[in-house]
């Protein structure tokens, strides 16, 4: 028992990430050629190349291009209907983790049903509720655990507890484990 309490996070964890990078370096994979009919594979490398060029536009684009030409192409996508629905919504769900504006940073303890005293945690994840005509109302995700999903709740100010004596952080792993990883 001891064994498998031991052994297995540490090899789930690292058979995630290794799969991870393999599918990384999958998408640019490096082969050179060492004579007539072999090849040489070098593993890492085009993961090396991606993250490199990843943080190289990111540092080129947030320095040389100017906030007007990220206006423009926005712009064009948002007339796009399908492709503007999806890259704003990944944009805002990478925004809400580690944008400016990240949203999953006020921990709540929300009443699911009063009558049972039913609660789930979860993030606040707007305040001001006025363009569906909610006063009073805030949106609430409740991620699942062990699942990269979760709920929206609209919710009453009434039914809500702002957990401020503890981290987002700590929030989330105490969800995501399912309530065994709790501080």
């Amino acid at each position: 028992g001891r064994g498998l309490v031991l052994v297995a996070p540490t090899y789930f964890t690292f058979i995630i990430i290794k799969e991870g990078i393999r599918y990384l370096d999958s998408i640019l994979p490096i082969y050179i050629d060492t004579s007539d009919k072999q090849t040489l594979y070098l593993p890492g490398i085009g993961l090396l190349i991606i993250l490199s060029g990843i943080v190289f536009l990111g540092f080129i684009f947030s320095r040389f291009v100017p906030q007007s030409f990220f206006a423009f192409s926005e712009s064009i996508l948002k007339r796009m209907p399908l492709v503007s629905l999806i890259y704003y919504s990944i944009k805002d769900l990478i925004n809400a983790f580690v944008g400016d504006k990240r949203k999953f940073n006020q921990p709540v303890l929300i009443t699911v049903n009063q009558q049972s005293n039913l609660k789930k945690l979860g993030f606040i994840t707007q305040t001001d509720l006025s363009n569906l005509q909610l006063e009073g109302f805030v949106a609430v995700y409740c991620p699942h655990s062990y699942a990269f999903s979760g709920e929206l709740f609209i919710a009453s100010t009434e039914h809500i507890q702002v957990l401020e004596h503890l981290s987002s952080t700590d929030v989330m792993k105490m969800i995501i484990s399912g309530g065994v990883s709790v501080k």
